[in-house]
């Protein structure tokens, strides 16, 4: 690399004065230069806040004119977004002299610590005196966002509106109002709150409003909210509750059949608690009554035409006149009919033609019926059918409880399923009988207040139990068909229809593991009678015949000893507490005895004894 040449023709040349030629000032001017400098070393204090004129603002940053030898260049990442959008030249501005003059020369303006500066104090005295603070929200950060109030303050995310906000983005930009919650100007922290700033002026609006409020004042409010009992309004900051009942003289079955949120509806106040801010409103008491203004011709007693407004479960509303509706309960629909869903024999719009039963107009309600039109036949059941009495009838249902049979149009009355035969044991009702056929019952009970009639097929016949004893005395042998086999035995039908059984243990002389070896289905065979119960409705039966017998002709001298030795312990047993006997064996209670005996005989040993000890002499001698 070349080094360059310095020629003396490249320096300028300066004319000097002599000494004695030097500029001489007199005292005066002397202290006027003093002050001069004095005043521009004071106003130019490093470190000082001075206001400069904006020159221009381009892409390198600010450059500011505040009336000294040299211009300060402000860097542009110092302002805001928006802060540059807003500054134009010519502009005044506030700054910072940070140095008088750097290495090059300049002088160092900052825009950030005049603004930082100037914000404190504001804020701080914003703070003193409980007072909002004005700002632009700068961008999200964690848990929040970050609002610039001259200095950067911290709003969080619960503080942000009176309800939740999840997209913290759509307030980025916005300026915003809030007050100042917290504030450390040691560490630079300043906490605001919007939600506080929103709920005290709400409190304000609200007790200005409470205080101009009066009972029966006419307003118009929006509505806030619908909810399924009624809607909350807004009139003008306050919230009161326009209830379902309160807002027309009609029935409605929701809030939104009449209103939308957001529409504006004029309300009257029905009452209002100004300690606890409740509202009580209402819009059907803009108009007038209808019940008070109801036709005289309407009474207890009278037909009046309607329009089915509305069906539930419980029953018709029917519309008499405009706002005016009766309502035909469930069980005044019909006498006989068992109505389940209204809605199949039943639409909205149906004209119909039903009897007042009662009227009160104090607290809006009618009650209508459609039965009433015609007579009960229930009345005409008691003069018609008594208990005993044959009938004939179609059957109308079947359940598995039992059969209902059609007395007359509209009547039926019930053959419960133990009623229905003495002998078989019926599972189901349908597997004899079938909806539609003609069938006979005897009427066994009427219950007109319940509107019930209690019938009974099986009572057509005898009962066959009522002679079972005569017919089949213990002992007898009968001829029966095996119907059932279970675990325990097997179920016997006789010709008269009951039903016996032969347990597992009167099958043979032998053990018999399993009934279906000796018994089937459907077989025929001969039986004994081993027992029979009218009151408990059983009969037993057996099949062990020739041995029975035998053992009833000839009984043998091992079988008397036999029936003895059950005697005996029949009887011992008798004598010892029955809790005892359950509970043990026999050798248990022979060695209880043997025990007892010894225990005994060794009691009249030691009592003999003490009898010769306390014998006198002569006793004794005569003894010997």
């Amino acid at each position: 690399m070349s080094k360059e040449i310095i020629r003396p023709e490249q320096f300028s040349k300066a004319d000097t004065l002599p000494v004695d030629e030097i500029l001489q000032l007199n005292e005066q001017q002397q202290q006027e230069l003093a002050d001069l400098y004095k005043g521009i070393v004071s106003q130019f204090k490093q470190g000082s806040l001075v206001k400069g004129t904006i020159l221009r603002a381009d892409s390198d940053g600010v450059l500011v004119d505040i009336n000294y030898k040299s211009n300060g260049l402000i860097p542009r990442y110092e302002f805001a977004g928006h802060e540059l959008n807003k500054l134009k030249a010519g502009d005044e501005i506030e700054v910072i002299l940070d140095e008088l003059e750097n290495i090059d020369g300049n002088v160092t303006l900052s825009y950030e610590k005049a603004k930082e500066l100037k914000a404190w104090d504001e804020v701080t005295k914003l703070f003193e005196e409980n007072k909002p603070v004005e700002g632009t929200v700068a961008h999200k950060v964690k848990g929040g966002l970050s609002v610039d109030i001259g200095i950067p303050a911290f709003l969080p995310g619960s503080q942000i509106d009176l309800q939740k906000v999840s997209d913290f983005d759509q307030f980025v930009g916005q300026t915003i109002i809030a007050s100042i919650i917290k504030l450390n100007k040691k560490r630079g922290n300043v906490i605001i709150s919007r939600r506080k700033y929103l709920s005290d002026q709400r409190a304000e609006t609200r007790k200005k409003i409470l205080d101009t409020l009066e009972n029966n004042q006419v307003i118009q409010g929006q509505v806030k909210n619908i909810t399924n009992y009624g809607a909350f309004i807004d009139i003008g900051g306050v919230d009161g509750l326009l209830h379902i009942t309160d807002m027309t003289w009609g029935r409605i079955n929701h809030p939104s059949e009449l209103l939308k949120i957001g529409t504006t509806v004029t309300v009257k106040i029905l009452s209002f608690d100004k300690d606890n801010t409740k509202i009580s409103l209402g819009m059907k008491q803009l108009t007038d009554n209808p019940w008070e203004k109801l036709s005289e011709t309407i009474q207890p007693g009278s037909k009046i035409k309607g329009e089915i407004s509305n069906i539930t479960d419980y029953g018709l509303f029917i519309e008499v006149q405009e706002n005016i509706e009766g309502l035909i309960h469930i069980s005044e629909i019909s006498w006989t009919d068992r109505i389940t869903n209204l809605s199949d024999k039943y639409k909205i719009g149906d004209e119909i033609e039903p009897l007042v039963l009662s009227l009160d107009k104090d607290n809006r309600r009618m009650s209508l019926s459609i039965k009433q039109l015609e007579k009960n036949p229930w009345e005409a059941i008691s003069e018609q059918f008594k208990p005993g009495q044959k009938i004939t009838g179609p059957i109308t249902n079947i359940t598995d409880f039992g059969i209902f049979i059609e007395l007359i149009p509209g009547v039926d009355g019930l053959a419960h399923i133990s009623d229905l035969s003495w002998t078989e044991h019926i599972e189901h009702p349908a597997a004899k009988y079938k909806k539609g056929d003609p069938i006979e019952a005897i009427v066994l009970a009427l219950d007109v207040k319940n509107k019930k009639v209690a019938l009974g097929i099986k009572q057509l016949t005898p009962d066959p139990w009522d002679t079972i004893e005569e017919e089949y005395p213990v002992g007898k042998i009968i001829e029966g068909e095996v119907t059932k086999i279970t675990n325990f035995g097997a179920f016997i039908k006789l010709p008269i229809g009951i039903e016996g059984l032969v347990h597992i243990s009167e099958l043979s002389d032998k053990a018999v593991d399993k009934v279906e070896d000796v018994l089937k289905i459907g077989e025929k065979k001969q039986f004994r009678v081993i027992n029979v119960s009218r009151e408990e409705r059983k009969l037993g039966l057996s099949l062990k015949l020739e041995g029975k017998k035998a053992a009833k002709k000839e009984p043998s001298a091992k079988a008397e000893k036999s029936t003895a030795r059950k005697k005996t312990a029949t009887y011992e047993k008798k004598t010892e507490p029955s809790s005892t006997t359950k509970n043990k064996s026999m050798l248990q209670i022979e060695l209880e005895k043997h025990t007892a005996r010894q225990q005994e005989q060794q009691s009249k040993k030691t009592t003999r004894s003490k009898t010769k000890e306390t014998a006198s002499p002569d006793e004794k001698t005569t003894k010997e």
